[in-house]
């Protein structure tokens, strides 16, 4: 199947854009966009299809901020297919998959809308289609479905972040719970959009499928498992879709026990088109709210270092590298969109500074998205809580509200965006 792939990358250096989607394809470690390297400063817009829904969602809303983002020349999100379950106060509401193979009809209306607005703007989605984590559901929920008793949430005084990490390990040897992603992948590979009438499988807008958010390798017994599953997935994307981009979603070495040994094992898969990472300083016990100047050099240098240490296995594998998920806090952790954001924009410069090298001299490192961008949500910084109903914003409904959001309000950084896709990615603009 992969022959398709490099076909179709030597099709698009003869492509002449007609005025619709550009295909993004991969050729020797660079993204290209028709004949051109393409490189971006992206977002994470998980809830997108959320609020594009015809009957709970906000559609002016979701036009509004599709149409600042693109104004910024921000043109690739990182977008969450569905969540699963959806039982736990803290989880993400309604679930596209409120049980096993149903679904919210008025969501996959969400997604369709969602995509065939972004292609209108000639923007790209990164869709992943499962998550390690119990916010949306995700491996967790499937295993509940299919007899392995009570979730082991976390959030619940009586189980531990080990008990859950020993509870969703299972997926990866769970026959019954593979089948039934295998059937959800197939599922949303076969849909056709309601608002344009293109397959997914043939819409540009998508540039890549990305197997789960943050999928991890939890314990020495779980390597092989792991690998065997991951390869499946792989393998059934690349099957059902040959001309499309397939990505992990993986943090990086932080995903395999940190050894970037075994990150490259796993993405020397030749199915398996560009490489992922992410970054969370403060979650990684890089930065902290009471010494927050000298633990903002501390977490750009650390991230740096891992930046570095990613792009030469990229470099090995001759694949392009996006840091596809980072997030920074306000001052003193503050969840009040007036709080002053100066060190979450310098962690910023100096992520998008290595975009800036890695464009210049043409190296692997590729893109990368932040988390996230918030818009025009209403929080309650008061609280931080999210309940059913409220508006939903970068931060999963289980985290504090505007912890790392990126509002419409924060002018220093939404400036510094624009700056940097100026220099990285005009066409994104001059569309």
């Amino acid at each position: 199947m992969k022959i398709f792939k490099i076909l179709f990358s030597i099709f698009s250096l003869v492509l002449i854009s007609c005025g619709g989607v550009q295909k993004i394809t991969v050729k020797d470690g660079k993204f290209l966009k028709g004949n051109k390297p393409y490189y971006f400063v992206g977002a994470n817009y998980w809830y997108g299809p959320l609020i594009a829904a015809s009957n709970i969602g906000d559609r002016e809303r979701l036009i509004k901020e599709l149409d600042l983002m693109d104004s910024l020349g921000i043109d690739n999100l990182r977008i969450l297919v569905g969540a699963e379950g959806g039982n736990e106060d803290f989880q993400v509401k309604p679930a596209l998959q409120p049980e096993q193979g149903k679904y919210n009809q008025d969501l996959l209306n969400g997604l369709d809308f969602l995509l065939a607005e972004m292609a209108k703007r000639k923007m790209y989605a990164v869709l992943y289609l499962n998550n390690n984590w119990i916010w949306s559901g995700g491996m967790s929920a499937y295993l509940n479905w299919n007899g392995y008793g009570e979730v082991a949430n976390p959030f619940l005084e009586k189980y531990s972040w080990p008990d859950y990490f020993e509870y969703t390990q299972q997926f990866h040897t769970c026959t019954p719970c593979r089948e039934a992603f295998k059937d959800h992948i197939r599922f949303i590979l076969g849909r056709t959009n309601s608002y344009n009438g293109k397959k997914y499988t043939e819409d540009n807008t998508i540039m890549s499928w990305q197997v789960a958010n943050e999928p991890r390798i939890f314990t020495e017994e779980d390597r092989e498992p792991f690998k065997d599953w991951l390869n499946e997935v792989v393998s059934i994307l690349e099957e059902l879709d040959p001309d499309t981009l397939i990505s992990t979603g993986a943090e990086g070495k932080a995903s395999y026990l940190q050894e970037i040994d075994t990150y490259k094992i796993l993405h020397e898969n030749p199915d398996i088109d560009y490489l992922t990472m992410h970054m969370w300083p403060k979650n990684w016990q890089w930065y902290s709210p009471e010494n927050e100047v000298e633990t903002l050099k501390i977490s750009i240098d650390n991230a740096s270092n891992y930046i570095d240490e990613h792009i030469e296995v990229a470099k090995e594998l001759k694949k392009p590298i996006v840091i596809s998920e980072f997030g920074f806090p306000r001052a003193k952790e503050s969840l009040s969109p007036e709080a002053a954001v100066e060190n979450r924009d310098d962690f910023y410069e100096a992520l998008f500074s290595e975009l800036k090298e890695s464009f210049e001299s043409e190296n692997v490192l590729a893109g990368l998205n932040f988390w996230g961008f918030g818009g025009f949500a209403k929080t309650n910084p008061a609280t931080g809580k999210w309940k059913e109903g409220d508006d939903f914003s970068a931060d999963p409904p289980q985290e504090p509200q505007g912890l790392n959001t990126v509002f419409a309000s924060d002018l220093s950084t939404l400036q510094l965006i624009y700056n940097y896709n100026q220099i990285l990615n005009p066409e994104a603009l001059e569309d």
